[in-house]
Parts: structure tokens; sequence; C-alpha cells
């Protein structure tokens, strides 16, 4: 089978290709507590080589987190991971052939899966979800810090049907607040953005009379303040007055989130890891494509209606092919991916960027995946 991914291979981007370990502001805790599930991987010492890949903004900080607990045993690997692409990009620049994988916040459209092909050959990519997190609704509004919303009312205030912070509906939803007259200014992503896909499925599942948009990567309604990828969000919503916009939990730093409203139910609920996996196990269900080995799932939003769920999780996935042109980049980039999915590498995702982990089933069935790659 035909693969060129090449380590060394780059396009105009490759120089502003950053260490992973230097997108996050924290040095990443490679010794986390010891965990219960029973997927194990021990790291090869003598392993050497380069990694090259990016995409997923919200995969940031795991990368940086997995990048060095990985480096701290095998010295000889270098990984770079670019999250300034985005999912988008990332998916781009994979199809293109200068990744060895990408990080995505959604699996491969059909297209992608036969746009795969030209660089994977007919064994084709494979889609891993290996991140757990959640999509958080930041805002920035003086005095207001425990603002409740329910989907409804995001799909109101997101497709500018809303437009002033004392809205009845907001009001209604929180009674005990004191909210402005201030106007509402929206903060999304001008990127092609895997967030955007979950949150914009989210808000097509659970309030399609009101958002009435094609979920996808691209934001659909003018008139936001576009910003380029999840840092842009989190800045230009911390650095405002009355914003609100939506980023990867474990990207938003001190800003406040709001809590979100579980469904029918009439619980709100604030993120948590614990929250995201209860979400994980009511929501998912498998949608993997036509390839091999496949584990794309699909997240149904309406059925989390449970207070211990958090309404909004993020679920992103490793891409990679199946069958390298290098038998020593397909044993690295296998390694380093077989890493990511064992117990401690959630754990140490969990520990430096807060996601959830996945279940032991999942992280089994994606160490059998990765068994194909060769």
């Amino acid at each position: 089978m035909k693969f060129t991914h090449v380590a060394a291979v780059s396009l105009a981007i490759g120089s502003a290709i950053a260490l992973t370990a230097c997108s996050s502001s924290t040095t990443p805790n490679t010794k986390p507590e010891p965990s219960t599930a029973s997927v194990s991987y021990e790291i090869d010492p003598t392993l050497t080589g380069t990694i090259t890949a990016g995409g997923s903004s919200a995969q940031a900080n795991a990368q940086a987190a997995w990048t060095a607990a990985f480096n701290a045993r095998a010295k000889g690997v270098t990984i770079n991971y670019d999250k300034s692409q985005g999912s988008g990009g990332g998916v781009t620049n994979f199809t293109a052939g200068s990744y060895d994988f990408a990080g995505s916040d959604s699996p491969l459209k059909p297209e992608q899966v036969t746009a795969a092909e030209a660089v994977c050959g007919t064994d084709g990519a494979i889609d891993l979800p290996v991140y757990l997190d959640g999509v958080a609704v930041i805002y920035n509004l003086p005095g207001v810090t425990d603002l409740k919303l329910s989907s409804e009312t995001i799909a109101k205030i997101f497709s500018l049907k809303i437009t002033t912070w004392d809205d009845a509906a907001i009001k209604a939803e929180n009674p005990d607040a004191t909210l402005p007259s201030t106007p509402i200014t929206t903060v999304t992503r001008s990127d092609g953005s895997g967030t955007t896909t979950n949150f914009t499925n989210f808000l097509s599942q659970t309030s399609p009379s009101i958002w009435t948009y094609t979920p996808g990567n691209t934001w659909p309604v003018a008139g936001s303040s576009a910003q380029q990828g999840g840092s842009g969000v989190v800045n230009t919503v911390k650095a405002g007055t009355g914003t609100i916009g939506y980023a990867d939990h474990s990207a938003i730093g001190d800003v406040t989130a709001a809590a979100i409203k579980a469904g029918s139910s009439k619980d709100y609920v604030e993120f948590s890891a614990k929250g995201a996996s209860n979400a994980f196990a009511l929501a998912a269900t498998a949608a993997p494509t036509t390839v091999e080995g496949d584990l794309s799932k699909k997240l149904d939003y309406t059925k989390i209606n449970d207070k211990s769920a958090y309404p909004i999780p993020l679920l992103s996935y490793l891409i990679v092919c199946k069958t390298f042109e290098s038998a020593d980049q397909a044993k690295l980039t296998k390694a380093y991916a077989s890493y990511i999915a064992s117990d401690e590498g959630q754990a140490v995702a969990n520990k430096n960027a807060g996601s959830a982990p996945l279940p032991t089933d999942a992280l089994q069935e994606i160490q059998k995946s990765l068994a194909l790659i060769k």
C-alpha cells in the first residue's frame, strides 16, 4: 500500500509547528495517580524519530502532557503537534500527506475518507476517539458569576435572536442575578473547528426549532466576533464586556463558564470530568466509516437529561493511516497513539488538561484498532 506521510515533509506552515510541550502554559505532570483501568502500555525507551502532526486545539493541553510523559522515557523521540490549524486544518494537512496523524474533534466525513486513500492507500484511515472533554459556554459579564442557560436560550443568543443580557429568557433562568442591559457580543471560531461541529450538533439536536442551521465545522451565523482557534475565542471573551463564546473546557483558564440545563430535567450542570464520562455513557453510539477498525462515534445530545451528566460533551479523535510507507514511522506513531489510549495516558490528560478518562472498554477497542496499523 502506498503511504506518503514522512516526518521530514512540510508545507509552508511547517515553520509554525511548535513542539507540543510548549503549547501548555504549565509544566505537565508526568506522574499521574495510579489508574484502576486495565489497559496498560510500556513505552520503549529505545524509540527514535519524529512525529509530525496537528489539528484540534481542544487537544492541545492533552497533547502537551502526552508528549512530555512520552519523552520522559523515549528521549530520542520528537513530537511536533501544531494546534494552530484547528481540526479542519489538521484533516486537510493529513489528507495532503504532511502529518503522521491529525487531531480532530469530529471524525472523517465520507469525502474525507475517500481523500485519505490518496495517502493511506486502499487500507484507508481510521478515527480513534482518544480525548473526552466538554464544550464550555464562557462569558464575561461583570457582577454575574453563576449564569445558568438552557439549550433554547443558548440557541437564541448565538443565532442573534437575543441581543441584550437583560432579555426575559435569560432573566427567567437566572431570577437571582442582576442582569444589565449590556449588549451581547457572541464570539465564535473563524477557522474550521471540530469544537464548532460539536457545539452546533448540540444546538441542532436539542433546539431544532430555534437552531435551524446545518451542523458543521464552519460557524453559520454572520455578525459574531470571529476568532482564530480556541485560544482566540477565550482571549476575546476575557478581554470584552458582555461577551459570550464557546471553547473546549480545558482551554478556558479563569474565564467563567455557564451551567447548562440538562435537557428535559430541571437541573443546570457545571462541567466536570465525571459529568463528561456520564454523558459519554448516555449519548455515544458506534457510527464507523467503511474502513475496518474505524471507531467513529455519534453523540445523541437529546439523551443527556440527567444532573450527573454534562450536557455538551466533546469527543476528539486521532486520525491515522492503517498502512505507512515506512515501517519505522508506523511503529513510532503507533507507539505514541497506544500510549495515549492507555490507562496512564488518559490519567495524564485528566491531571493536566482536566479531560475525562475514557472507559476501559473504549480503550480496549482502540488498542485492537491500533494493532491493524503496519
